[in-house]
């Protein structure tokens, strides 16, 4: 029993460390990456480290990661104009058309202007895609794995007097799980580069770069200034993204299965992926508008308390259609960067995936 402890130990600290496979199998080490036994410790930490990093970008995860990060990078550098028009439109700012936003933005800023703040775009949407799509992948695939374990083996009970409670949770979809999971952790993670997006994109006087916009952020409002607004964009991200990967899952899976193929092509998946960010953005837009206000009320020396003021705010305004002020342009700018987004990740997951092993 000692020498199967032992053994079972030496395969966990081997799998941690990235020097077995995930079968716990001992790997062998390149020649290059081998270091003598009497080296110092830190010697071996390092090739320790270099093993698990060479496994972990050869790992499914990683490659979700990139094929997420190239997608958003790629899709982003083409409709950065109407992610432009359509935030001044949310927000109030200039013309209420979109042939209007246009024309008022090219003579105030020229040609460039519609690309206003798509340096800070780039560098929000390259993680924010990252890890949106790769927490959606990893956690749907977590949940499909432990739900089918349970309805092999068991699920989990708990006794409350003579009331026995099933913790199975079978009717709960795996796949609206994972795209929640995937909207609260970008958000998170990536909302201080949504902040300066938008305030160099309805600003450009007051916020004319990036180290500026920063710089003023911090001095007037501290840390905190760059997560103003996280409570009502968490607020509105979640029914977004949960319903954005819903859609889009089941349409796939039920289009496949209708026309018994096992995959999409590209322009089916652009189809499919407009689809599920128009339905997903016609959900949430009254959120989405509220959301905006919130995070840039303070440019115009007012800003609502909380979400349901800001909402209360709009219908005393503009009525109850001021809460889809912007919904057409949104649609625009939604629709191909859905489509498109996933059209570049399933295509770079075909590139980097391919009969790669899950680690």
């Amino acid at each position: 029993m000692d020498l199967e402890a032992e053994a079972h130990k030496k395969k966990r600290e081997l799998l941690v460390l990235g020097l077995a496979d995930a079968y716990g199998d001992e790997m062998a080490v390149p020649k290059e990456l081998e270091v003598d036994k009497d080296a110092p410790a830190p010697a071996a930490v390092a090739l320790r480290l270099r093993v698990a990093m060479k496994n972990f970008f050869r790992s499914r995860e990683a490659g979700e990661f990139v094929s997420g990060a190239l997608a958003g990078a790629m899709t982003k550098a083409v409709l950065a104009p109407l992610e432009t028009i359509r935030t001044r439109m949310v927000v109030g700012v200039g013309s209420k058309h979109i042939s209007g936003s246009f024309l008022e933005i090219i003579e105030e800023n020229g040609w460039q202007g519609l690309w206003a703040g798509n340096t800070v775009n780039m560098l929000r949407i390259i993680p924010t895609q990252a890890i949106e799509l790769g927490t959606f992948e990893c956690v749907k695939r977590t949940m499909t794995s432990v739900q089918e374990n349970w309805k092999e083996n068991g699920s989990p009970k708990i006794q409350i007097g003579h009331i026995n409670l099933d913790l199975s949770f079978l009717c709960i979809s795996p796949v609206a799980v994972g795209g929640a999971a995937a909207g609260i952790m970008s958000t998170l993670v990536c909302h201080p580069l949504e902040v300066l997006k938008d305030r160099l994109t309805v600003n450009r006087e007051t916020y004319p770069s990036i180290t500026l916009a920063l710089s003023r952020i911090y001095k007037k409002d501290g840390i905190g200034g760059l997560y103003a607004g996280l409570s009502p964009t968490l607020i509105g991200m979640l029914p977004y993204s949960t319903c954005y990967y819903f859609m889009y899952d089941t349409m796939k899976n039920s289009y496949c299965q209708t026309k018994q193929k096992k995959s999409l092509n590209r322009p089916e998946m652009l189809i499919i992926g407009a689809l599920a960010g128009l339905t997903a953005s016609t959900i949430s837009f009254p959120l989405e508008v509220a959301r905006k206000r919130l995070m840039v009320g303070s440019l115009h020396g007012k800003c609502p308390p909380h979400m349901a003021a800001a909402l209360s705010e709009v219908v005393r305004e503009e009525g109850l259609m001021g809460l889809y002020r912007g919904w057409g342009a949104s649609c625009l700018k939604v629709m191909p960067s859905s489509g498109i987004t996933w059209m570049f990740y399933e295509a770079w997951k075909e590139i980097l995936i391919v009969d790669r092993p899950h680690l």
